[in-house]
C-alpha cells in the first residue's frame, strides 16, 4: 500500500481506481481498503491499513492547506486534481480508530441528456425562463451528473448568465453560449446562503445549487425562483413526494400554507433517480422518476396532498411524466437489470412490486 513508484500513494490509488471503473475508495485505519464499483461495495484486498500507514498516505498526498484543516479541525472535504487524470472529491475525517479517507472519482465527461439515458421530458425543464427544478435521489445516485447534463444543454442552447453554487466544485464547465460563473462554498464564498443572497444581485438568469439542505437555502431558492430566475438544485430524498414534503416541512408551520402556494406556482419539475447495476456486469444504469408541473400537481402541493403525487405522475405519461417503478420495470423487462437488484437498489415500492417480482423472477 505504501510503495507506488513515481508518484504519491494517494494519487496512484486514485488513478488506478479510475482505470478500473471504481467510483469510490474507502481507506480506514485498522481495516482493509474498500471500493464501490458499479454500485457494489466490496473489499479490495486482505491487507489492513494501520493507523501509521494511512497517516503517511494522507500527509504525503493531501495538499498542505487541506491537510492543515484536517489536522486542526478533524475533517475536510476538497477536490483533488491530478494533471492528465482528472478530478476526485476527497473527504477526510478523524474517528475513534484513527483516520478515514473517502474519495469519489469525478467523471470528466459531461454527457448529453440522450447519452445519459434521461427521459426526453427532462429537456423541457431547461427551457423555462424562471422557476424551480429539483433533482433528487439517494447519495451516489448520479444527481451531480444529471444536473451537469442539464446545465450543459442550457450552455449550448441559450445565451444566459449562469451562476453555480457548489461544495465542492466537481464538474468544470466551459462557457459556450452562456457565461458560467462557478463558486465554491468555503473558498469563493462563506456559505451557500451568502452565495444565494449575492447571486440575486448579480443579474443571473440561471442559478444552480448543488444541494438544498436547510431552511435558509430552501427559503432563498424558492424566493429566487419566484423573482424571475430559473433555479436548479439537488436534494437527498427518495422521490418527488418526499422531496416536496421535506422542502415544505422544513418551514415553520405558520409559514407552510404560503410556501406551499409559492412552490405550487414556481415549481417546474422534479427528477428522481437511482443507480442500479447492469445484469452483464458492465456498469450501472439510472432509473428515473419525472414529475412535471400541471394543474393537478399544483393543487396537490397547494392543498398539502403530496402523498397523492404518485397517482398523478402515473396518469401523466402523455405529458412526459414517469414513475420510478415504471422506469425500473422497463429495465427489468429489457433484461438490463435483474429483478433482485431492482428491489435492492430502488426505494421501497408500492403495489407495483408484486407484479414486478412475478414478471422479473425469470430475469
Amino acid at each position: 500500500m505504501e510503495d507506488f513508484p513515481g508518484q504519491p500513494a494517494l494519487e496512484a490509488l486514485l488513478t488506478t481506481a479510475r482505470a478500473q471503473n471504481i467510483s469510490d475508495i474507502h481507506l480506514t485505519s485498522g481495516a482493509p481498503m474498500m471500493t464501490r464499483r458499479f454500485c457494489r461495495f466490496q473489499q479490495a484486498g486482505p491487507q489492513e491499513l494501520s493507523h501509521d500507514q494511512l497517516t503517511r498516505i494522507i500527509k504525503r498526498g493531501v495538499p498542505p492547506e487541506f491537510l492543515k484543516q484536517a489536522m486542526e479541525v478533524g475533517d475536510v472535504e476538497y477536490v483533488h486534481e491530478i494533471p492528465g487524470s482528472g478530478r476526485y472529491r476527497v473527504t477526510i475525517m478523524r474517528h475513534r480508530m484513527g483516520w478515514s479517507l473517502t474519495a469519489r472519482i469525478i467523471d470528466s465527461r459531461i454527457r448529453t441528456m440522450d447519452a445519459a439515458g434521461m427521459p426526453s421530458a427532462c429537456a423541457g425543464l431547461t427551457r423555462w425562463a424562471q422557476g424551480l427544478v429539483i433533482v433528487t435521489g439517494p447519495s451516489g445516485s448520479g444527481k451531480t451528473s444529471t444536473l451537469a447534463s442539464m446545465v450543459e444543454m442550457i450552455n449550448q442552447t441559450r445565451a444566459d448568465h449562469v451562476i453555480t453554487i457548489e461544495k465542492p466544485i466537481e464538474v468544470i464547465f466551459k462557457s459556450r453560449k452562456c457565461q458560467i460563473s462557478q463558486r465554491e462554498v468555503g473558498y469563493h464564498t462563506a456559505s451557500t446562503q451568502d452565495a444565494l443572497r449575492a447571486a440575486l444581485r448579480e443579474d443571473p438568469d440561471v442559478i444552480v445549487v448543488n444541494e438544498l439542505r436547510d431552511l435558509e437555502t430552501f427559503r432563498l431558492a424558492v424566493t429566487a425562483s419566484e423573482t424571475g430566475h430559473l433555479v436548479f438544485a439537488t436534494m437527498n430524498s427518495r422521490d418527488s413526494a418526499q422531496a416536496l414534503t421535506t422542502l415544505i416541512g422544513s418551514f415553520p408551520s405558520d409559514e407552510q400554507p404560503l410556501i406551499r402556494d409559492m412552490v405550487a406556482q414556481s415549481l417546474r419539475g422534479v427528477i428522481s433517480q437511482v443507480l442500479i447495476p447492469r445484469m452483464d456486469g458492465s456498469g450501472a444504469v439510472p432509473a428515473y422518476e419525472v414529475m412535471l408541473i400541471n394543474s393537478a400537481v399544483a393543487n396537490l402541493i397547494r392543498y398539502n396532498r403530496t402523498r397523492q403525487l404518485g397517482n398523478v405522475i402515473g396518469m401523466g405519461k402523455a405529458e412526459g411524466m414517469l414513475l420510478l417503478e415504471h422506469s425500473t420495470q422497463e429495465l427489468v423487462d429489457r433484461k438490463i437489470i435483474s429483478a433482485a437488484d431492482a428491489q435492492l437498489f430502488s426505494p421501497p415500492m408500492s403495489m407495483f412490486s408484486m407484479g414486478f417480482l412475478t414478471r422479473g423472477a425469470g430475469a
